[in-house]
């Protein structure tokens, strides 16, 4: 925990990318890769951090940070779908020596390419620090549970700029 904290919600967005694609030989160290498959493994790992004896009201501040994180998770499995669907058919130019290990290697650039925008767009930081400017971290009375409701309805329009 940080200065300050009473207690935190830790939430971590995972994704794994695996990317198969067809290589086509222009010459002996030039080849044409073309993305056949995607696939990619998704998770949410959360875990909420309580002193003994919290206060009912901080107990409800950090599941609502877990709540909000659910939430964005809901979707997660469309927005990895739109994500690789985008790279499926994309043709990209491979060079070596050796074709085989180029493609290799090119295949896992992609993959993290694709993992990297994965974990860009499901980005809810600026919902949690509107949450977070909600409640006062819990020390207004402000119900957790219609914090939540807001912040989820309102961060596009409400977050603060340097949120993202």
């Amino acid at each position: 925990m940080h200065a300050g904290e009473a207690a935190v919600c830790d939430a971590d967005f995972i994704a794994r990318s695996s990317v198969r694609g067809q290589q086509r030989r222009t010459d002996a160290t030039h080849a044409m890769l073309t993305i056949t498959q995607v696939l990619m493994t998704l998770q949410l790992q959360t875990n909420v951090w309580l002193p003994v004896e919290t206060p009912q009201t901080i107990a409800d501040h950090e599941q609502g940070h877990r709540e909000i994180a659910e939430y964005y998770y809901q979707a997660a499995d469309k927005l990895a779908e739109r994500i690789a669907a985008s790279y499926i058919g994309k043709r990209v130019e491979v060079t070596g020596a050796d074709l085989d290990v180029a493609s290799s290697q090119k295949l896992l650039e992609i993959a993290t390419e694709i993992t990297n925008e994965y974990t860009k767009e499901i980005n809810n930081n600026s919902t949690q620090l509107l949450y977070d400017d909600i409640t006062d971290h819990s020390r207004n009375g402000v119900i957790a549970k219609d914090a939540v409701e807001h912040a989820i309805k309102n961060a596009a329009i409400e977050a603060a700029p340097n949120a993202k």
